[in-house]
């Protein structure tokens, strides 16, 4: 018997990750993209006080972090009124959803997602052998209804919802998701994702008591304070279950810098302000750019843009292929009939005027192709 053997379940799954990095893509072309417009990364930066928080603590990187991030915990219950025991604090939310769907989903239990929504969390269902079941988008839309619907057919454990969305930008009221609360099956727990909720109308984020049994909210760093490389993301829930984390979850997960920086961020209301104004800007930005091509964008609530191309997912892939190919970075969604859209990230304005002067001829090439 060989020494080199995966046990059952990663031995059936491919040796494969759930997004291409632009390195790898800037590694492949030789070159430097000249606009990272793709990862839906806040290119408007983090906090400088956050910065400098950072570079103070660097001297001191010889330290472990610590393991309860008891004062960005703290902070970040203040900041909701909740007490410090309904917040858990991972590897930014990609890290949570992997120590949530191992806590909570036994092998070949069902649990429910949209067909084209975030892929990070179904690569986490398969990885601890749960059976993913799809439904399909309404409208460039999730659809809570289908969501709810599935759920009791299939007796899902649970069920994941983003809101708003990735990859489309959309969103449902805060009235919506409450209401898909009261129709879920018993057994069924909501993994609600508001990773764009800092850039999200005001009434498309719902009240719910932390908690509180029927539903886990997730939050980040990584978007409105600009701190994905950070990896710093935060869950919202009943004290019963951030308890359970502690069984599984890597205690030194969040490194003692990325703890000091979120601090500071968290902080920094006035930046904060700040980068939604800039963001808001730059979808008008994005949202001309495509009129001025003949495309038209999606309404978003998020920093990022998703544009129709008016084809098929052929016609876009060609699109974002000639983008790539005079330095731009940018992304789409997987699925039809999404996958007509290339996605743009919100970004500074050099960037922007990058992929405005693109555009047009990737449309070109794309059409003659």
């Amino acid at each position: 018997m060989t020494r080199l053997r995966f046990a059952p379940i990663p031995a059936s799954l491919p040796a494969s990750v759930p997004f291409t990095g632009p390195e790898t893509l800037e590694r492949r072309r030789g070159a430097a993209f000249r606009a990272r417009l793709g990862a839906n990364e806040n290119g408007f930066g983090p906090s400088p006080l956050a910065v400098q928080a950072m570079a103070r603590a660097a001297a001191e990187v010889w330290k472990y972090g610590d393991p309860d991030s008891h004062d960005l915990r703290a902070a970040l219950a203040e900041l909701h009124g909740i007490d410090p025991g309904q917040i858990m604090l991972g590897e930014g939310i990609d890290g949570l959803l992997g120590l949530l769907v191992r806590l909570t989903v036994a092998p070949d239990e069902i649990v429910v997602t949209s067909d084209g929504a975030y892929p990070t969390f179904n690569y986490h269902v398969a990885g601890f052998g749960g059976r993913l079941h799809k439904v399909s988008y309404r409208g460039d839309a999730e659809d809570p209804d289908a969501l709810v619907a599935a759920a009791h057919d299939a007796g899902a454990r649970l069920a994941y919802f983003a809101n708003p969305d990735n990859p489309m930008g959309s969103w449902h009221s805060g009235a919506t998701i409450l209401a898909m609360l009261d129709r879920l099956p018993a057994g069924t727990l909501l993994v609600l994702d508001e990773a764009y909720a800092e850039f999200a109308p005001e009434d498309a984020i719902p009240r719910i008591d932390p908690e509180d049994d029927r539903v886990i909210r997730m939050r980040t760093f990584s978007k409105a304070y600009g701190m994905a490389g950070a990896r710093v993301g935060y869950a919202i829930g009943p004290r019963e279950l951030i308890a359970g984390f502690d069984r599984i979850r890597n205690h030194f997960g969040i490194n003692r810098t990325a703890q000091i920086g979120a601090l500071a961020a968290l902080q920094d209301k006035a930046w904060l302000e700040l980068t939604r104004a800039n963001v808001a800007a730059a979808r008008l930005r994005i949202a001309g750019i495509a009129q001025d091509n003949g495309l038209s964008a999606l309404p978003s609530a998020t920093n990022f843009v998703a544009i129709d191309c008016g084809r098929d997912g052929s016609f876009a892939r060609a699109v974002l292929s000639a983008l790539e190919a005079q330095g731009i970075f940018a992304r789409m969604p997987g699925v039809a009939p999404m996958d007509r859209c290339i996605r743009i990230s919100c970004g500074p304005e050099a960037e922007l005027a990058a992929f405005a002067e693109a555009l047009p001829l990737a449309l070109t090439r794309a059409r003659t192709a």
